[in-house]
């Protein structure tokens, strides 16, 4: 990588390659790691909670089934989000989104899920302007109603663009309108040409999800400001040894 400035690591639902995501275990060992931030996801509980789960499902990843948004706080609290992945990790829970920026003192990407519940996002910037953290925390969405309601609620909020595939001009338009300063976007539509495009529009790029080192280089290359990665002591200088579990790989899902 002569020549090129190395992105920033973003621990993708943590260091969910290595244990179970959008725990405090994994938000925790990404910051042991190094990370510079962490990533994840919110959805409200049915009494109106910010939890930090991806699917709107809970059967991947806790020993629930059925939506996130049927149950009450209670009711997840007894559920287990760390066995599906390996046994070493039984008894982790679905955290809030309060627990997790008091557990870690990172940046962190809080995803709004699409579609977003009501009142989601609302109760989102309540949680984080509570916590003190509105300075360290990105709100993303793929919804950019979700990031207009964002803007409307707070014109200190930082935004950044999740966006796919759509043509750039699209997720610029969108950027532009919310005051957003960063796309974030999939590796796969992250060309040198949409990267360079973003950074003439001011926007910092991310790239998700990055989990190859030859990946790591390219994009490096390219000039993305940072990655979103499963995995990121394959990244960071100092990193650390740690768990692995083909049954936790094999339940992953890449975005």
């Amino acid at each position: 990588m002569a020549g090129a400035v190395r992105p920033l690591v973003i621990g993708h639902r943590g260091a969910s390659g290595t244990c179970p995501e959008n725990t405090l275990a994994s938000f925790r060992r990404a910051e042991a790691l190094g990370a510079a931030m962490v990533e994840l996801d919110v959805q409200l509980t049915r009494d109106g909670h910010v939890v930090v789960i991806h699917d709107l499902l809970l059967d991947r990843t806790t020993d629930g089934t059925g939506p996130v948004g049927d149950r009450s706080l209670d009711e997840l609290a007894t559920l287990d989000a760390g066995l599906w992945f390996a046994p070493t990790f039984a008894g982790e829970r679905i955290p809030l989104l309060a627990d997790v920026l008091g557990a870690v003192a990172l940046a962190v990407n809080v995803e709004i899920k699409a579609p977003a519940a009501e009142g989601l996002e609302a109760r989102t910037l309540a949680v984080v302007e509570a916590a003190g953290a509105l300075d360290r925390v990105v709100f993303s969405s793929f919804d950019p109603a979700a990031l207009d309601r964002l803007r409307a609620l707070s014109s200190a909020a930082t935004l950044g663009v999740l966006w796919e595939a759509d043509p750039i001009p699209m997720a610029l338009r969108v950027a532009e309108r919310v005051g957003a300063r960063a796309l974030h976007v999939r590796k796969d539509a992250a060309t040198p040409e949409t990267i360079a495009t973003a950074r003439a529009a001011g926007l910092e790029t991310r790239v998700w999800t990055v989990n190859a080192l030859e990946e790591f280089e390219h994009f490096a290359a390219c000039g993305a400001d940072a990655v979103f990665t499963d995995f990121p002591e394959r990244f960071l200088l100092n990193s650390m040894p740690g768990p692995r579990t083909s049954q936790g790989r094999a339940r992953r899902r890449s975005s």
